[in-house]
């Protein structure tokens, strides 16, 4: 018997969000999926809707909410990274402020009525519109740090990145590392690059939220096989590399090599190309996870992010 559909409209930050809440016919955990945290990140959002236009026809156990784009301020504008009302990174702002900026307050309602009370999350995104990406799961260390392990490892995306807390790590105030303070396990899950929306990102995601369903016992697995595969790779760190000048950014390694310490990652030379301004240097062995793919890159611009081993 498939599972009770209610379409939401989420009151979250004085926004209309909409969401999908499925209620199976028995009892089960409750998962939270999100994406569109990022406006421009279309693949997981074409992946949610994809999964939850399935998910209304299979048998369930236990609720699944849904929603396919949370930053409706910048889905609607087109705008990467930021909240374009007051240009903060949304996943940067969580737990979040009721009394901050649009994207505090996004992240303290998205936080407190959506993700509180949540057995496990799970927040899709991809590389946005200058970021090629190889598709990776990050989970943060905490209580649930176990669990969350398995969720990003069940995801089957090749690549699992362990972030600790503190002052070393590479982004803070995301949605996991908020879940993982309060004892929900939580993974971002990244697939797909260049804010494209291709069909290889979109079943990856489809697929590691089939995987989801499955860990948690609340679902079988409609694409399971015997040949699932190697395990992913456990990266310990998530190293984000910067560039002291602006000028024009020039890689030398793609998403998915395998790079050693010390070796040159890219230049960023003057825009009239007579003058190599500085070369990137690896600093540690490891994989790049994402490379900025525009040329143009401002003053302490971010270049690539590099999982060490």
């Amino acid at each position: 018997m498939p599972p009770t559909l209610t379409r939401r409209s989420l009151d979250l930050a004085g926004l209309d969000v909409p969401a999908l809440e499925f209620t199976g016919t028995s009892d089960g955990p409750l998962l939270t999926v999100l994406a569109g945290v990022h406006g421009c990140e279309y693949a997981p959002m074409a992946a949610l809707r994809a999964w939850a236009g399935r998910l209304a026809a299979r048998e369930l156990r236990g609720r699944v909410v849904a929603v396919p784009v949370l930053n409706l301020p910048a889905f609607w504008a087109r705008s990467p990274f930021v909240v374009p009302d007051d240009g903060k990174n949304l996943n940067r702002c969580f737990p979040g402020d009721p009394s901050g900026s649009l994207a505090e307050r996004l992240a303290y309602d998205t936080f407190t009525k959506v993700i509180k009370g949540s057995d496990a999350l799970i927040d899709m995104h991809a590389g946005d519109m200058v970021e090629a990406l190889q598709p990776f799961a990050l989970y943060d260390a905490g209580p649930a740090q176990a669990r969350a392990a398995d969720l990003a490892s069940a995801y089957g995306l090749g690549y699992v990145i362990r972030q600790e807390p503190g002052p070393g790590r590479a982004v803070a105030g995301t949605t996991s590392a908020a879940a993982a303070e309060i004892g929900i396990p939580a993974i971002i899950a990244e697939a797909g690059g260049c804010g494209l929306v291709t069909q290889a990102a979109v079943d990856a995601h489809v697929r590691g939220l089939n995987r989801v369903l499955a860990l948690l016992g609340m679902a079988e697995d409609p694409d399971r096989r015997p040949d699932a595969g190697a395990p992913p790779v456990q990266l310990q760190r998530f190293l984000w590399l910067h560039c002291q000048h602006e000028g024009w950014w020039e890689p030398a390694v793609q998403v998915g090599d395998s790079v050693a310490k010390g070796q040159a990652l890219g230049t960023v030379s003057s825009i009239d190309g007579t003058q190599t301004l500085e070369t990137i240097a690896a600093p540690a062995d490891g994989v790049p996870m994402f490379v900025t793919s525009s040329p143009a890159v401002a003053a302490n611009g971010l270049l690539l992010g590099l999982g060490a081993r």
